[in-house]
């Protein structure tokens, strides 16, 4: 015979006056089985050697020094904005609290990644363990650098994963580095000086953009799925969205319940315009 203590009974009680929804919920048991796929792959990975070409771009001639003197401009931004909103002295919008995270850590790796992107014409993928060791900062400290630089805008990370040899039962993919893309937002340009921001374009020719975005895009909205796919997206990517776009426009064709009605010969309408026979009502 089971002991049947005080708590049991208390929480048997609880379960049956409380709703379903309030009741407290059990957790479900493992049941040991290993996973679907056993892979070790983090989410929104991409499989290395399949993107790197249309990701990575060469930087111009000093453009890694403009980025750099551009992060470390936008550190002491950070910082003269946080001390006034500390004062009270001003509110902050959601860029500004984004740029007071930036810390010099974050610049410190930043600048590591542009000394790789000018040395490897734009090709950047080195794991937390070299950032690590050539910045003398902890692989946890270059890991929320890595966060702060990516949610600024001065990254563009994309996880990757790679195939493996492996015998037997098991994965054939592992996690490998991140590749890494280092760019100038716009958001923090109003926070630079005023000989670190872009001159401004002329009236006229922003303008003749205006206009050439309208006409892009009036005749992107005359194109097909397929059509659209390849004027917008080349390589790989392009044909593999050009081959989806065919699909979607045969599905499309194949979907249009609206026939167009049987043109009428002239035999036919000879014939509706003989005049009728009369009718004799008794």
């Amino acid at each position: 015979m089971g002991t049947y203590t005080l708590g049991a009974a208390l929480s048997g009680a609880l379960a049956s006056a409380l709703p379903r929804s309030c009741a407290p919920r059990q957790r479900k048991q493992k049941s040991g089985a290993p996973h679907p796929t056993g892979a070790r792959v983090l989410r929104d990975s991409v499989e290395a050697g399949t993107f790197e070409e249309i990701f990575f771009v060469p930087p111009a001639k000093g453009e890694t020094d403009r980025m750099l003197r551009a992060a470390r401009r936008g550190l002491d931004a950070g910082r003269q904005l946080r001390r006034e909103a500390r004062q009270g002295s001003r509110v902050l919008n959601a860029v500004e609290r984004r740029l007071i995270t930036l810390t010099s850590a974050s610049v410190r790796v930043f600048e590591e990644i542009l000394t790789l992107a000018r040395l490897n014409r734009g090709k950047v993928y080195p794991s937390y363990d070299h950032l690590a060791d050539a910045t003398g900062l902890g692989r946890a400290t270059v890991a929320r650098a890595i966060a702060i630089l990516e949610a600024i805008g001065f990254l563009i990370r994309q996880r990757r994963f790679k195939r493996i040899e492996a015998e037997g039962a098991g994965p054939r993919y592992e996690q490998t580095s991140n590749a890494y893309r280092p760019m100038l937002p716009k958001s923090v340009q109003p926070y630079l000086p005023r000989w670190m921001r872009p001159a401004p374009l002329p009236d006229d020719e922003t303008q003749r953009l205006v206009e050439h975005d309208e006409t892009m895009t009036q005749m992107h909205a005359q194109l097909t799925c397929r059509e659209w796919a390849e004027a917008t997206v080349g390589g790989a990517l392009g044909k593999v969205l050009a081959r989806l776009g065919s699909a979607l426009d045969r599905q499309e064709r194949e979907s249009q319940i609206d026939t167009e009605p049987l043109p009428i010969s002239f035999g036919m309408k000879d014939m509706m315009s003989w005049p009728h026979r009369p009718t004799r009502f008794t």
